[in-house]
């Protein structure tokens, strides 16, 4: 193991996973991780790997067939996965927060129905609060729920679903008039099930088709209309005595979804200063390696403190929240810093390769594309400033 983001106080048993996923990240990843991405193509032999090794059922308990690992585990093995291709760790970590959110919130009958399968990943799960005009601000989502004897009714559309298409459970977060003084005591979470595909997958259910993005390609990104769709109270997570929690359940997963933010940005910044420090040592200009140049040497320098810094952060969040202790303030600057500073190392990467990283057989040129999405994904940079202010004038507060 290379000396850059390693984590004190690991078990026999996570020292084991993590060098079996980094084994696999050399081998079926990174090989592979380039064609696929510029052929936007989905990876399904890389996620059949994944299935062999446990992968998507890695934090949910034994009882249901996982493994039972921790958050911080999981958030390692995220890590390992983003070093090879960020898209690979989108894939499983929309899954986990829906398990997460069913296996912290979910009835006894939503447990027992769901969690094998998707410890397996027979059934993937995918997560939907954004709507075409919102997307950190929640309280302004505008689809709904309305309650029609024993069944819901759901009538809306949805935005920036990762796994949309692929996954056979979403988690959706709507309006429900429950009479709350409260605009975030009116939400609920409903879990939608469907067939995988496009096109209408469940009645009145529709994923339109895949939204081309600029990065973050091989996972399909989509959206969710919801027209008259028709469920019964036992859909909402947790039961039909959860109605008005949805908002609550949501930030509880949101925290999860942020700490595993962090550590794609973690694990990305470590492929760019891996990719930057073999070429420094290779190229050689006016007689002498990059490396020897003083101007790229701190480069490195500064790079390499920077992924130290942001894998602490995130280690640290993981086991706040591993600990059951709140980790909101503490998620929000993992989020923030690792996010921030990967789109850093990722830019001062691409310079050290000089004309070679604006090429698209380099890597870096695939990483300059994915790194920005880390800035909005689970909250901008702003969001989480917001958030961390927020508890921090709670805390001092005079």
């Amino acid at each position: 193991m290379a000396r850059l983001a390693q984590t004190p106080g690991l078990t026999d048993v996570q020292r084991s996973i993590l060098e079996t996923v980094r084994e696999f990240a050399d081998k079926e990843i990174i090989p592979h991780a380039q064609a696929l991405e510029h052929a936007d193509e989905y990876p399904a032999d890389i996620l059949e790997g994944m299935k062999e090794m446990g992968l998507f059922g890695l934090t949910i308990d034994e009882e249901h067939g996982g493994l039972g690992e921790s958050l911080l585990t999981y958030a390692l093995v995220v890590e390992e996965l983003s070093r090879g291709w960020m898209s690979i760790s989108g894939i499983v970590n929309t899954h986990f927060i829906v398990a997460y959110l069913v296996s912290q919130h979910g009835s006894v009958e939503q447990k027992a129905r769901l969690l094998p399968r998707m410890a397996t990943g027979e059934v993937r799960g995918a997560f939907s609060m954004s709507e075409p005009e919102c997307g950190s601000d929640v309280s302004a989502i505008k689809s709904k729920a309305v309650r029609d004897g024993e069944n819901y009714v759901l009538n809306g559309q949805k935005m920036w679903l990762t796994n949309g298409a692929y996954s056979s459970v979403v988690a959706t977060l709507v309006k429900t008039d429950t009479g709350a003084d409260s605009v975030y005591g009116n939400m609920s979470t409903f879990l939608l099930e469907k067939e995988p595909g496009f096109g209408e997958t469940a009645p009145g259910l529709t994923i339109p088709g895949k939204i081309d993005k600029m990065g973050y390609k091989g996972v399909e990104t989509t959206e969710m209309v919801l027209d008259g769709v028709t469920v019964p109270a036992s859909a909402v997570l947790g039961g039909a005595d959860q109605v008005g929690r949805g908002f609550y359940q949501m930030m509880d997963g949101i925290e999860v979804g942020r700490v595993n933010v962090a550590a794609r940005a973690c694990g990305i910044s470590i492929r760019a200063f891996e990719l930057a420090v073999a070429y420094a040592q290779q190229r050689k200009t006016f007689g002498q390696p990059l490396a020897k140049h003083q101007a790229i040497a701190f480069k490195l320098a500064e790079m390499g403190t920077k992924i130290e810094a942001a894998h602490a952060l995130m280690v640290n969040a993981a086991r706040l929240k591993d600990a059951g202790q709140r980790n909101d303030v503490e998620a929000g600057m993992a989020k923030l810093l690792a996010s921030e500073y990967c789109a850093e190392v990722v830019q001062e990467s691409f310079r050290i390769h000089g004309g070679y990283g604006y090429s698209k057989e380099y890597e870096i040129e695939r990483l300059m594309r994915e790194a920005p999405f880390l800035l909005i994904g689970e909250g901008t940079s702003e969001i989480q400033k917001t958030i961390i202010s927020r508890g921090l004038l709670k805390e001092y507060k005079l």
